[in-house]
């Protein structure tokens, strides 16, 4: 997941980028509102209210009247007024400094996984670049067609149901495998292996002891 800093302050912007770096994510920084909207599209920027030349607000407003690209504001400022101005310009969450760095990873995934868009009949699942069509049973990554199995299927749209979130295995033995299932809980490996195969590295996320996540790579 590309996230792009947008932070004057080389003594914020720095060790964020290098803690979120170390979380997994593409992480780009600029100084301005100008170098922002000059920018490659990421998938969500992290602004700060105050920069130089340009403001906060006003980067948002330009960015919110092209794109849909996540928004999560970083600021000083505290005044019920500034969050309710930045929320109406539309960013799509405002934390305020100072703030825990695993609270700030925690707002990044929600709202990723908000803007993670079910489109047409509630049947097709975009995250990123990957759809799972659960109509068609078709899944395309980048607009490539992927062939699955119905079980990779199956356990693929599960995960793509709230990308970041962790299913349990058992959960996805109960809902792939049904509850009358008595074999073997490494036929879940299995699939997931040959998942990871068709779609490449970085998509599912083992969490030892528990299960696995869909993250959002490009």
């Amino acid at each position: 997941m590309r996230v792009l800093i947008v932070e004057d302050e080389d003594a914020i912007a720095e060790p964020l980028a290098e803690g979120l770096v170390r979380e997994g994510f593409d992480v780009s920084r600029v100084a301005t509102g100008e170098q922002a909207l000059d920018a490659p599209e990421p998938d969500l920027f992290l602004l700060d209210l105050r920069l130089p030349e340009m403001d906060g607000y006003t980067v948002c407003r330009r960015l919110r009247e092209r794109s849909d690209t996540p928004i999560i504001m970083i600021t000083a400022k505290g005044e019920e007024i500034d969050r309710v101005l930045g929320l109406e310009l539309g960013a799509d969450d405002y934390l305020v400094k100072p703030f825990g760095f695993r609270e700030l990873v925690a707002r990044i995934r929600a709202v990723s996984r908000r803007a993670s868009t079910v489109r047409g009949d509630g049947r097709t699942l975009r995250v990123g670049s990957l759809e799972v069509d659960r109509r068609t049973h078709q899944v395309l990554l980048a607009g490539r067609e992927v062939a699955l199995t119905p079980r990779e299927f199956d356990l693929l749209a599960l995960l793509a149901e709230d990308p970041g979130a962790v299913v349990t295995r058992q959960r996805l033995l109960d809902e792939i495998w049904d509850t009358n299932w008595y074999g073997p809980t490494k036929v879940i490996d299995v699939v997931v292996a040959s998942l990871r195969k068709k779609l490449g590295p970085g998509w599912i996320e083992t969490v030892r002891g528990i299960g696995y996540r869909l993250r959002l790579v490009e």
